[in-house]
């Protein structure tokens, strides 16, 4: 056996992944085990829809949610570190804030008679909750860029866009994914609620098993969510390993 191939067999990410693709799997065939568990339950199994396509579900919305999030996050901080916007740092970290402070739930209940039900008012209450995380290590790492480094790129003839993109934010990049990583690990979790305004996800055998007295819902739909929100912060932690060294 290989050196490469036995670092491949002892990669817990590998392991994770294939234990979450193979849930999927075989979830639709676990229904005597969970009659065997759960032997008052009618309906052990949730068969309302495929658990393959509530998990791209799933990753659609957080995957949309993330992105928008990450977009004006990275873009706030950058923005009010630059000398034009410092005077507005407090009002957006204020506005971060309150957006993670409001709860999801709240959101989806104003969001719902506006823009009806489905996915789009689940993707506006998780981009509010994931800004948060993202600006802040955004302006931790920004602020971590050694002042150095910055008369370094004005010295040799750096304009402050170039500076920007070539020193501040690959030097600030693990920071920065750092608090990606948190936004979105948060929105995997938080996405479950979606399925109380109609749209699919993992949280769907969770909502339906707790308004149905269904613990064996609840548990096929918690373990495959816990199970991708690990596959997907070792991902990250793969990304802000690879940014690590090539920052330094």
């Amino acid at each position: 056996m290989s050196g490469r191939l036995k670092r491949w067999l002892r990669d817990p990410l590998l392991w994770l992944i294939a234990l979450f693709i193979a849930l999927l799997l075989l979830m639709p065939w676990s229904g005597p085990l969970f009659a065997r568990w759960f032997p008052q339950l009618d309906r052990p199994l949730y068969q309302q829809e495929s658990f393959w396509q509530l998990a791209l579900a799933h990753l659609r919305l957080v995957g949309l949610s993330s992105l928008g999030a990450a977009l004006i996050g990275i873009g706030a901080g950058v923005a009010v570190t630059r000398q034009s916007g410092r005077e507005f740092r407090p009002l957006v970290e204020t506005l971060a804030a309150a957006g993670q402070t409001f709860p999801p739930v709240a959101v989806l209940a104003v969001a719902v008679p506006v823009i009806g039900f489905g996915e789009q008012p689940a993707i506006i209450a998780l981009l509010l909750y994931g800004i948060l995380p993202v600006l802040q290590g955004t302006l931790a790492g920004i602020e971590s860029v050694p002042a150095s480094a910055r008369e370094v790129a004005q010295g040799v003839g750096m304009s402050a866009w170039q500076s920007l993109t070539r020193v501040e934010l690959p030097l600030a990049a693990p920071v920065i994914i750092a608090g990606v990583r948190t936004s979105v690990i948060i929105n995997i979790g938080t996405a479950a609620i979606a399925s109380t305004v109609g749209a699919k996800s993992l949280g769907s055998p969770i909502i339906i098993g707790l308004s149905g007295f269904n613990t064996a819902y609840v548990i096929q739909g918690a373990v495959l969510t816990a199970l991708l929100a690990l596959v997907v912060d070792r991902l990250f932690e793969r990304l802000q390993r690879c940014f690590s060294g090539n920052a330094k």
